[in-house]
């Protein structure tokens, strides 16, 4: 189980140098320093499947202005009610079938309140654990009582990110702070859950604004064993539609960072993965990206056809985790 604290305090200035310096080497040096640390402490031959299901789609209080959810943006998207609990658990067996160990369920909270819905997402959780499936949750901000209440129901993962850097925070979302990012972090720790805690690029952040993400991130104690790496993919409708696409070289070189700063977590290549290219997410592998999310949708957005991932982790002598 885990330590049942995490340090939340600001990265110290060495810390933020330090990745801004892995983010500056050549491409290649750093990808092969990052390869080397991750099987010093990986199976440089397994990754990691999870499936993402969005239990309840649209409506979200908060403003984040990549987010296809938000009740502030007219982006197209129907709000839609809480999924029945058969229905989810139909959907967690499919997930095991197609080969992933991880199942996750997502809702467009701002946070958790106490009730029938949140009752009904224990029950969720619960079955699916049942199911033999590692289980994962992202439902807004929870405090401790509700943390708990997660943990006990049978949740592995609370997955919260950081989305970009602290500096930039405020010009993504105004609806909450970092520091209740931190908080809610604080809390599932303290109920004994693993964290799944990442970054979001393309956001219109810096490359600075990226390594004080990475700082963040690797400051915390322990460093969160799942940390997704999101590629923006530009929604019409929110204020970062226009946003141009990531370089995949780039995506690269923070992942390798990320692997070197945090070797131990599951580094997962996330959303945007349909827009690379085999030899794009070849590299992504080759820099310490061992987790991915399987089936055709995350959240909202597209994802690989789960034929075409099979074909490309055989083509690459890679295996799920499952196998």
């Amino acid at each position: 189980m885990p330590s049942t604290s995490t340090q939340t305090a600001r990265p110290e200035a060495a810390g933020i140098q330090a990745a801004a310096e892995l983010l500056a080497k050549p491409l290649l040096e750093l990808v092969f320093e990052a390869a080397t640390v991750h099987r010093q402490h990986h199976d440089p031959r397994r990754v990691q499947c999870s499936q993402l299901l969005s239990i309840k789609t649209g409506g979200c209080s908060e403003d984040c202005g990549y987010c296809s959810q938000s009740a502030h943006f007219d982006t197209g998207l129907e709000k839609e009610k809480l999924l029945e609990e058969k229905v989810v658990l139909e959907a967690a067996r499919n997930a095991k079938a197609g080969g992933a160990d991880r199942f996750c369920m997502g809702a467009a909270w701002r946070e958790v309140r106490e009730g029938k819905q949140f009752d009904s997402v224990l029950r969720m959780i619960g079955s699916v654990k049942e199911l033999g499936l590692e289980t994962c949750a992202t439902l807004g901000m929870v405090d401790e009582t509700q943390a708990q209440r997660l943990a006990e129901a049978g949740l592995d993962y609370y997955n919260h990110n950081l989305d970009t850097s602290r500096s930039h925070y405020d010009k993504v979302v105004t609806t909450r702070t970092y520091d209740d990012r931190l908080k809610t972090l604080n809390n599932v720790r303290s109920a004994g859950m693993s964290i799944c805690c990442g970054g979001i690029l393309g956001l219109g952040e810096t490359e600075m604004g990226r390594a004080e993400l990475l700082a963040e991130l690797a400051a915390m104690d322990p460093q969160p064993e799942s940390v997704p790496i999101n590629r923006l993919v530009a929604i019409p409708g929110t204020p970062l539609e226009d946003e141009g696409q990531v370089d995949w070289a780039d995506l690269v070189r923070v992942l390798a960072a990320a692997r070197i700063l945090m070797p131990k977590s599951m580094l997962r290549l996330s959303a945007g993965r349909e827009q690379l290219s085999e030899e794009a997410q070849a590299m992504c592998f080759m820099a310490g990206a061992n987790s991915i999310f399987v089936g055709e949708q995350l959240l909202t957005t597209p994802n690989p056809e789960p034929s075409g991932d099979a074909a490309l982790l055989a083509k690459l002598g890679l295996a799920p985790l499952s196998d």
